[in-house]
């Protein structure tokens, strides 16, 4: 049987009132024109509660809402509920930045909170992993330039993890508890070295510091060490074996399709950090509905995931909130 989390359990013990400038962006309450009906506080519960339910479309989160008085009772809405059209303009309208200074403001709360991990808490991670993983587009493939999406133009054919498809990447930046920190989305075409920059970008300037940095072989390249050595960042990332190269013997290589060889204390490390990032991933997969995109654009795919990880910033908050630290990754405890 389920236990007595719920998503209203959830909610109340998030304060999104910091996040009014941003949620009101282009709206007005008093003046010329329609005036506002909903709360856009209102709107962005219903989007993490998309994501939290795994609801498939927007339209079917209209209709939930319509049948479900506690859904509606959750969110804010009272006797009227939201169009379809209506959560399309409030997305356009505070726009991809908008939703990451959202995602930002939530990471920093739940880091706040993490007593366990003082460091943490205070912006310094100490270990993290990078990974990334596919994001399949919700495009067919154009008959006339088969490398692209037909609906969606800025989707891209690339290799995912189960062979060619059609979509985005995205490209976390994950600490050794399984805590993601930050994360950039591109076409799936474009080689994941190229991220790590835009990603790094992203959490050093937000006053997150990273002292060592894990990663699978693919990330090994010259220009991937200098620009984690410029910014000061140890790395443990295995080499890959290639003909008539000899690699170091004070690193890591790679033995097969998952492990590899090399020190045992670096073996450790990589494992350790490994472990988590994959486990991360798998809970947004199956948990949050990572790969459920049903927008089109690199922005809206980035807006995706935004909601995605804000969600499973609100599960870490309101664990701790309700004296449960056991429960911050347990997204099924709130849904």
């Amino acid at each position: 049987m389920k236990e007595d989390g719920s998503p209203k359990l959830l909610f109340e013990n998030l304060d999104l009132t910091t996040l009014q400038s941003i949620l009101w962006k282009n709206l007005h309450t008093q003046g010329p024109g329609r005036p506002i009906q909903y709360n856009p506080e209102w709107d962005l519960r219903a989007l993490m509660i998309r994501q939290l339910l795994q609801i498939p479309y927007i339209k079917d989160l209209v209709k939930r809402l319509r049948r479900n008085t506690y859904l509606r009772n959750v969110c804010g809405y009272r006797d009227k509920t939201p169009t379809e059209a209506h959560f399309t303009q409030m997305k356009k309208r505070i726009g991809a930045e908008g939703f990451r200074i959202i995602e930002a403001y939530l990471r920093h709360e739940a880091l706040k909170h993490r007593t366990h991990q003082p460091l943490a808490a205070k912006g310094l991670i100490q270990a993290a992993c990078v990974d990334g993983t596919d994001l399949p587009a919700w495009s067919s493939r154009d008959p006339h330039n088969t490398r692209q999406g037909l609906g969606d133009p800025d989707a891209r054919v690339g290799r995912g993890k189960k062979g060619f498809t059609l979509g985005y990447q995205s490209l976390f930046l994950i600490d050794i508890e399984g805590f993601p920190l930050s994360h950039v989305e591109t076409s799936l075409n474009v080689n994941e070295k190229r991220l790590v920059a835009g990603l790094l970008d992203k959490v050093l300037g937000e006053s997150i510091e990273v002292e060592l940095l894990a990663g699978d072989s693919q990330f090994e390249s010259g220009e991937v060490f200098g620009l984690l050595e410029s910014h000061k960042i140890d790395y443990v990332i295995p080499w890959r074996k290639l003909k008539r190269r000899e690699n170091p013997v004070d690193a890591l290589s790679v033995k097969d399709r998952i492990d590899v060889e090399g020190p045992e204390y670096l073996r450790s490390v990589y494992h350790r950090l490994r472990a988590p990032a994959e486990g991360f991933i798998g809970r947004a997969k199956s948990r949050l509905a990572y790969q459920r995109l049903t927008w089109q654009g690199v922005d809206n795919a980035c807006i995706h995931v935004c909601i995605v990880l804000s969600v499973a910033y609100a599960v870490c908050i309101a664990a701790y909130r309700i004296g449960r630290p056991e429960l911050r990754q347990s997204v099924a405890y709130f849904a």
